[in-house]
């Protein structure tokens, strides 16, 4: 073999260094992706000392400027208290809390995380679509998600959800609610342009009221679990929300086929079938939720607002720059 020159031993020298220069670049950035990844991960988790079990039936909600829930507090610096897990929908009841945080990427994609008292999470799912709806029961044993699988918007003419439930006691999971027979007009309906969102549990984690829409039109449908089945109860109502006591149902209605505030609220009860709207006249696109037996809170032009159910009073602002707002009551007594 020829010796070799001085050339190529330099050549072959620069060659090594330059690999160790790549090998230890790939090494760096391998280690600051993954420290990026865990401060990533780090921020879209609950603060250590912000939980639920601290709320005693406080008002939580979405801090819209973090992303992050926060527990309303008037007394608080900006009127909230930061610290909860990052999510685009939050529910919480029982105990439980439900977190909706929509992933990067195309196509749209989504984690359900369920959370315990603590805010720690217990179960995390990957789901297809956008984050809409999310709702826990007041045992906290109930899950219940809707996601935008087409569109983003309920106002608009072309889209399409995915509902789904999740049985804590069992660990049973339905994907989508449309496996769930549907009686429309006394009868058995099928087609295939049907879509459920906005679940609402009664006490008994048996019984829900949700949408359905179908055929141009939007249904009230009353849902039993153990039986298996749904059935329509009247037209024009959707994101149904159950009355602490389960009388009452508010809802949105729509008022206008523009594009322009097209809902309003009302409340309709059970008993009787009567309805009413509350004082609330602009355009609501959200889920209703019952602060207590007589007040309900909502999501409206990038605030939570509060309104008296019966219809009386005035719309009251709770927090600016909020969304999705919840009370975390604890588990009624057994």
């Amino acid at each position: 073999m020829p010796a070799l020159t001085g050339t190529s031993s330099r050549t072959r020298v620069w060659i090594i260094v330059l690999a160790l220069l790549l090998l230890g670049g790939g090494a760096t950035a391998y280690t600051l992706r993954a420290a990026s990844g865990r401060e990533a991960a780090a921020a879209r988790t609950a603060e250590p000392g912000f939980t639920l079990a601290q709320g005693g039936g406080a008002l939580y909600a979405r801090d819209t400027a973090t992303g992050r829930v926060a527990r309303l507090d008037p007394s608080a610096p900006g009127g909230r208290i930061a610290g909860g897990p990052a999510c685009d929908r939050f529910h919480a009841a029982g105990g439980t809390a439900l977190c909706l945080q929509r992933r990067p990427g195309v196509p749209a994609r989504s984690y359900v995380i369920v959370l315990d008292r603590q805010l720690r999470e217990v179960r995390r799912m990957g789901m297809p679509g956008i984050p809409s709806r999310a709702r826990v029961s007041a045992s906290g044993n109930m899950l219940a998600w809707t996601m935008f699988a087409t569109g983003d918007s309920y106002a608009r003419s072309s889209f399409s959800t995915r509902t789904s439930l999740l049985d804590l006691r069992t660990g049973y999971l339905i994907k989508n609610m449309e496996q769930i027979p549907l009686t429309l007009g006394g009868e058995r309906y099928h087609a295939p342009d049907v879509n459920y969102w906005g679940v609402s549990f009664a006490a008994d984690d048996n019984r829900f009221y949700a949408t359905v829409s179908t055929g141009g039109r939007t249904h009230l449908v009353e849902g039993d679990m153990a039986k298996w089945s749904a059935r329509a109860l009247r037209e024009n109502v959707e994101c149904p929300s159950l009355s602490p006591d389960g009388t009452r149902l508010a809802f949105k209605k729509r008022v206008s086929e523009g594009p322009e505030d097209p809902w309003r609220l009302y409340v309709y009860d059970l008993a009787t079938g009567r309805e009413h709207p509350v004082a609330e006249r602009r355009g609501i696109d959200d889920q209703a939720l019952w602060t207590d037996g007589a007040t309900l809170a909502y999501g409206y032009g990038g605030g939570v607002w509060s309104v008296p159910a019966d219809g009386s009073g005035t719309p009251r602002l709770l927090a600016p720059k909020a969304s999705s707002p919840t009370v975390a009551r604890p588990a009624s007594p057994a």
